[in-house]
Protein backbone atom coordinates (compact mmCIF):
# COMPACT_ATOMS: atom_id res chain seq x y z
CA UNK A 1 0.00 0.00 0.00
CA UNK A 2 2.71 2.98 0.94
CA UNK A 3 4.06 1.81 -2.66
CA UNK A 4 0.87 3.84 -4.10
CA UNK A 5 0.87 6.89 -1.91
CA UNK A 6 1.53 10.63 -3.34
CA UNK A 7 2.50 13.58 -2.21
CA UNK A 8 0.68 16.70 -2.65
CA UNK A 9 3.51 19.46 -3.70
CA UNK A 10 2.17 22.02 -6.35
CA UNK A 11 4.19 22.78 -9.20
CA UNK A 12 5.46 25.74 -7.68
CA UNK A 13 6.61 23.81 -4.66
CA UNK A 14 7.84 20.81 -7.07
CA UNK A 15 10.22 23.25 -8.92
CA UNK A 16 11.57 25.18 -5.58
CA UNK A 17 12.30 21.79 -3.79
CA UNK A 18 13.75 20.36 -7.38
CA UNK A 19 16.33 23.78 -7.77
CA UNK A 20 17.31 22.95 -3.85
CA UNK A 21 18.11 19.65 -4.39
CA UNK A 22 20.20 20.69 -7.68
CA UNK A 23 21.87 23.28 -5.61
CA UNK A 24 23.03 20.77 -3.05
CA UNK A 25 24.05 18.38 -5.94
CA UNK A 26 26.36 21.12 -6.81
CA UNK A 27 27.47 21.53 -3.50
CA UNK A 28 28.37 17.42 -3.18
CA UNK A 29 30.18 17.82 -6.44
CA UNK A 30 32.12 20.60 -5.06
CA UNK A 31 32.58 18.54 -1.45
CA UNK A 32 34.00 15.98 -3.77
CA UNK A 33 36.59 18.13 -5.56
CA UNK A 34 37.74 19.71 -2.85
CA UNK A 35 38.57 16.57 -1.28
CA UNK A 36 40.24 15.38 -4.71
CA UNK A 37 42.42 18.56 -4.34
CA UNK A 38 43.47 18.09 -1.07
CA UNK A 39 41.65 20.52 0.04
CA UNK A 40 42.26 21.67 4.34
CA UNK A 41 40.12 19.90 6.33
CA UNK A 42 38.20 22.62 7.99
CA UNK A 43 37.69 23.55 5.04
CA UNK A 44 35.69 21.09 3.49
CA UNK A 45 33.75 20.19 6.45
CA UNK A 46 32.33 23.71 6.32
CA UNK A 47 31.44 22.94 3.16
CA UNK A 48 29.52 20.19 4.14
CA UNK A 49 27.96 21.63 7.47
CA UNK A 50 26.57 24.40 4.47
CA UNK A 51 25.49 21.09 2.72
CA UNK A 52 23.89 19.84 5.62
CA UNK A 53 21.75 22.80 6.33
CA UNK A 54 20.46 22.86 2.91
CA UNK A 55 18.89 19.50 3.01
CA UNK A 56 17.81 20.28 6.85
CA UNK A 57 16.13 23.09 5.02
CA UNK A 58 14.53 20.86 2.36
CA UNK A 59 13.20 18.71 5.17
CA UNK A 60 11.62 21.09 6.72
CA UNK A 61 9.53 22.55 3.70
CA UNK A 62 8.82 18.87 3.24
CA UNK A 63 7.73 18.04 6.72
CA UNK A 64 5.40 21.05 6.54
CA UNK A 65 3.66 20.15 3.55
CA UNK A 66 3.17 16.71 4.82
CA UNK A 67 1.69 17.95 7.79
CA UNK A 68 -0.47 20.68 6.01
CA UNK A 69 -1.81 17.79 3.54
CA UNK A 70 -1.67 14.31 3.92
CA UNK A 71 -1.02 13.99 8.02
CA UNK A 72 -4.38 16.78 8.07
CA UNK A 73 -6.29 14.85 5.11
CA UNK A 74 -6.15 11.20 7.08
CA UNK A 75 -6.76 12.90 10.49
CA UNK A 76 -9.51 14.43 9.06
CA UNK A 77 -10.68 10.74 7.49
CA UNK A 78 -10.10 9.26 11.40
CA UNK A 79 -6.65 7.92 10.64
CA UNK A 80 -5.04 8.21 13.79
CA UNK A 81 -2.31 6.33 12.86
CA UNK A 82 -0.76 9.12 11.17
CA UNK A 83 0.62 10.78 14.04
CA UNK A 84 2.90 7.30 15.14
CA UNK A 85 3.94 7.09 11.24
CA UNK A 86 4.41 11.30 11.54
CA UNK A 87 6.58 11.29 14.41
CA UNK A 88 8.94 8.32 13.95
CA UNK A 89 9.13 10.93 10.34
CA UNK A 90 10.15 13.56 12.99
CA UNK A 91 12.52 11.43 15.03
CA UNK A 92 14.27 10.54 11.96
CA UNK A 93 15.09 13.99 11.19
CA UNK A 94 16.30 14.74 14.83
CA UNK A 95 18.75 12.21 14.84
CA UNK A 96 20.65 13.67 12.06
Amino acid sequence: MEGHRKSHHSDTVKKNLVTRLNRIEGQIRGIKGLIEKDTYCDDVITQISATQSALNSVAKLLLEGHMKTCVLERIQDGDEEIVDEFMITVQKLMKK
